[in-house]
């Protein structure tokens, strides 16, 4: 369905106040259509909807007359610039936004990531900026833990007591 057309059913979807399905749709837009700052400004409204400045903030960041309050709260609420990254749900270069000021938002948040891991990073790579980007230990890849054991071995205990308590049933039923 084309941009236009989902547009229309947004429309018709607030006028009729199905605030959550307009909602629904727009991110779908955001997501097929990540360049077109259309979707991202009405995203922006239907949260306005709902009182949510942080979220507002984040669809109207890569606008020029977004609110100053709620980019504030998008900035708070996504406190790095690996979570802003993310939170964008911008995909390919700074090159392809609408306008000159949005080309500076992204390349300013991607700057900040880069400048934090001290390499570059891609706006199409989400590993390359997303390393222990929520502060998350990396994940183990083997190898035999205490706790692994403990619940390897709860397990195996509460098979046995089920199948236990299977095989005396039968047995009491045989009988």
């Amino acid at each position: 369905m084309s941009l236009s057309n989902t547009l229309a059913r947004v429309d018709a979807d607030l006028a009729a106040g199905r605030v959550p399905v307009a909602r629904q749709r727009l991110r779908g837009l955001v997501s097929s259509f990540p360049h077109d700052l259309t979707p991202r400004r009405r995203l922006a409204e239907v949260y306005r909807l709902y009182g949510d400045a942080a979220e507002a903030g984040r669809w109207m960041y890569l606008e020029e007359d977004r609110r100053e309050d709620e980019t504030v709260a998008f900035e708070e609420r996504y406190g790095s610039p690996a979570r802003r990254m993310r939170a964008l749900a911008w995909r390919g270069p700074e090159s392809l936004a609408a306008t000159a000021f949005a080309q500076e938002r992204l390349a300013a948040v991607r700057a900040a990531r880069a400048g934090e891991l001290g390499r570059p990073v891609d706006w199409d790579d989400p590993a390359s900026y997303e390393e222990r980007a929520y502060g998350h230990p990396p994940l183990e890849t083997g190898g035999w833990t205490f706790k692994g054991v403990l619940m390897g071995g709860g397990c195996a205990v509460g098979v046995l007591l089920h199948l236990a308590i299977w095989v005396v049933g039968v047995v009491t039923i045989l009988d």
